[in-house]
């Protein structure tokens, strides 16, 4: 049996903290990878911090949404962190992702589709006409056409998306247990059939070790 695929999302600003995460959440049961976003790259010492991590997992969630120029730009600004995976938003359309992937050397570009905090009805708000189901499928079809490395959907999403898209996909959006927090479309981990899954706050908050121990029975 495989085991179980992680990223551990790190969002805080406090260096100590995503230290304690990292010690805290090593796991012979489980693979694990640390995800960081706009919080903690933004903040004085979070790019710093990620260029010395060698030996982990890095996964770099910044949803590059912009001109074909500047997110190619961006890509090879951030080649010295020697990270793993790199977040673009579909919805920069074709040719940035074309444009960013071939530039991207070892650095996977994983296309990040519907964002799990909007469902039918705030789509609608924003003028899609799409449901997200239907629009998550054509983002998938860009995604392949790109030759993009992996892709971030739902749980909802993942049995359509696997019909279109075959290399890896990732889901945030996942619990342990049934508790949420400000996602409107996730679901239990045992219950996603993804390649990774990314878990933030119900491992991070409170016992980290506890957590990764109930994460590890839950996914059995």
């Amino acid at each position: 049996m495989k085991k179980p695929k992680i990223f551990i999302a790190c969002d805080t600003t406090n260096i100590n903290k995503v230290k304690k995460i990292i010690k805290q959440s090593q796991s012979s049961k489980i693979i694990i990878g640390y995800k960081f976003g706009l919080e903690f790259m933004n903040s004085k010492n979070g790019r710093k911090f990620v260029s010395k991590q060698k030996r982990e997992i890095i996964f770099v969630d910044l949803k590059l949404n912009d001109t074909v120029n500047t997110m190619v730009s961006a890509v090879k600004a951030l080649k010295d962190l020697k990270i793993k995976y790199l977040t673009v938003h579909i919805s920069s359309g074709l040719s940035a992702l074309k444009a960013v992937k071939k530039v991207s050397g070892s650095v996977k570009i994983v296309g990040v589709t519907t964002l799990t905090s909007l469902n039918n009805k705030d789509l609608k708000l924003i003028g899609y006409n799409k449901s997200v189901k239907s629009l998550v499928s054509h983002q998938a079809k860009l995604a392949k056409k790109a030759n993009l490395d992996a892709l971030v959907c739902s749980p909802y999403e993942v049995n359509e998306v696997r019909k279109i898209f075959k290399k890896e996909v990732i889901t945030p959006g996942v619990q342990i247990g049934e508790r949420n927090y400000d996602q409107k479309r996730s679901m239990e981990a045992k219950k996603v059939k993804s390649d990774w899954l990314v878990i933030g706050r119900a491992i991070t908050r409170g016992n980290i070790k506890k957590n990764i121990k109930n994460l590890t029975k839950e996914l059995r």
